[in-house]
């Protein structure tokens, strides 16, 4: 019978061929898989502002971010990491109002940090024009877990990343004091504005 390997094949070589061709097939697999994205936020750069709305005016004040890191698969939108505010630092120019807020209605010495974990990230986030995503997870504050959903417009430049977002929290139902006395009467819900920048590895 005429042998099918080429003439100066031998059995061995062609076994240890197709060996190292299956040994390559799962490289050249998970070169070609998406892989995960990767976002650190700057605090010296991320702006936190929140608003409460009252029957006299509304009060303006800021958080400081401590730190922040997402990671996510861009396939499933799985995601995990942690964002912290430092709620010791929050402040609205006031200082016997903004003692008071630090002292009974945060109680920051007892909860000093708010944290976003983050579960989900759906929509894209690529370099060019400005993507809508929207980032579901569970957000820690004064010692109890709450779902929350952020709509984000997120601007990615190179490893460059800026994104914005805008959100309420209902924190009397939170379990957080109501600030109101007999003359001044604000929401229940207070809203946050974020302006978040940091570095992005992984898009394409």
């Amino acid at each position: 019978m005429k042998s099918l390997l080429p003439r100066h094949s031998s059995p061995r070589h062609f076994v240890l061929g197709a060996a190292l061709l299956f040994a390559l097939v799962p490289l050249l697999g998970a070169q070609q898989a998406p892989q995960s994205v990767t976002l650190h936020l700057d605090p010296s750069s991320t702006e936190i502002h929140w608003i409460l709305n009252g029957n006299m005016h509304a009060v303006h004040g800021t958080f400081k971010l401590k730190g922040g890191l997402i990671t996510f698969d861009p396939a499933t939108g799985a995601a995990q990491g942690e964002i912290a505010v430092d709620l010791a630092t929050g402040e609205s120019g006031n200082h016997s109002r903004d003692s008071r807020m630090q002292k009974e209605i945060l109680e920051s010495d007892k909860y000093p940090q708010a944290i976003f974990h983050p579960e989900k990230v759906t929509g894209a986030v690529k370099p060019g024009s400005a993507q809508n995503v929207t980032i579901d997870g569970t957000f820690t504050i004064h010692g109890k877990d709450h779902p929350l959903r952020m709509e984000a417009k997120v601007d990615v430049n190179g490893h460059d990343i800026a994104a914005t977002t805008h959100f309420s929290i209902p924190y009397v139902d939170w379990g957080i004091k109501d600030p109101s006395n007999f003359i001044f009467r604000v929401d229940k819900t207070v809203e946050l504005e974020i302006v978040a920048k940091g570095a992005i590895d992984g898009v394409r």
